[in-house]
């Protein structure tokens, strides 16, 4: 049985296949046309930077595909780091050309008679985890463009009455601080997101730094990418704290590019925790994501052998 997995990001996604007869799954990746969709300015150009982008996602789904074209795909799992209401997109900042999208319509149009859901893409990753790890009681936080999160608690996906993700990465740790995307300032996000804690590391350096740049600076301990990630993991910590006050998670796991890929990350943030738990009252546990940078993508081949499987 064919399964495909995808995991929509705000600026680039990546794509999984299993087929019977492969010697392991297929993988693929690809960047959207434009950094990021327009959200003001003329409703043609809007739908044009919309277009173009659904028109890569389709490609890039076809040439997974192979051959046998999508028809073939047994079940599909989409991960998706966006507000959905009623299959509506309402709100993504990071592309806000989708605003309005109908998502069955878009699916059936790239796979069209594929059996397809889809789910936040926090958590998606959150399940993996918890899949991969045997953990009944977790939080995830997938740190890259922004910082995305999922609970798990008493081994069930946990969305709400509303469905919906946990929005860990929206959490005010810092009132007044940095402005984040959505609009309000102090967002966990808005700090400790990859994006962020580069921008304020290229500001200290008085240059563009990239994530390459970034790891290079720390091993040589240089003071404009030691500070920023010391300000995104003091940000994690307080928000780690108040996930164990509030719910009692035995651990957190960091993952995302950003999140899985910096060394040292981890550490920071188990210290810090550590330092801000109440006397007699540990933090959870603070881990490397087990799925590494790919957690979302796991959680969506995850959704699509539960739906092949008619769970």
């Amino acid at each position: 049985m064919t399964l495909l997995g995808i995991d929509i990001g705000g600026t680039k996604t990546a794509l999984v296949l299993e087929r019977p007869g492969l010697r392991g799954p297929v993988h693929a990746r690809f960047d959207w046309p434009h950094r990021t969709g327009r959200a003001g300015g003329r409703k043609a150009d809007r739908e044009a930077d919309r277009e173009a982008d659904l028109a890569a996602l389709a490609a890039a789904v076809a040439r997974i595909a192979g051959p046998q074209g999508p028809g073939g795909v047994r079940a599909a799992g989409l991960a998706l780091p966006a507000t959905v209401r009623d299959g509506r997109l309402t709100t993504w900042p990071s592309r806000p050309s989708w605003t309005g999208l109908r998502l069955d319509t878009v699916l059936e149009r790239i796979l069209p008679g594929v059996p397809v859901r889809y789910e936040d893409d926090g958590n998606l990753a959150a399940l993996a985890e918890a899949d991969r790890g045997g953990v009944r009681d977790l939080a995830y936080l997938g740190l890259g463009t922004g910082v995305g999160g999922g609970l798990v608690l008493g081994g069930r996906l946990h969305t709400g009455p509303y469905g919906g993700a946990a929005e860990i990465g929206h959490l005010v740790v810092d009132p007044g601080g940095a402005g984040c995307v959505c609009g309000r300032s102090g967002c966990l996000q808005a700090v400790a997101s990859g994006s962020a804690t580069l921008a304020r590391a290229a500001a200290a350096r008085g240059g563009p730094v990239g994530a390459a740049d970034f790891r290079a600076g720390l091993a040589q301990g240089r003071a404009w990418a030691v500070g920023p990630l010391e300000e995104t993991a003091a940000a994690l910590a307080v928000a780690v704290v108040n996930l164990g006050e509030l719910l009692q998670c035995a651990e957190v796991r960091l993952g995302g590019g950003f999140g899985h890929g910096v060394p040292g990350l981890v550490a920071r943030v188990r210290r810090e925790a550590r330092r801000l738990a109440r006397p007699g009252v540990a933090p959870p546990a603070v881990r490397r994501a087990r799925c590494g940078a790919r957690a979302s993508l796991h959680g969506a081949l995850l959704l699509a052998r539960r739906t092949a499987d008619g769970e």
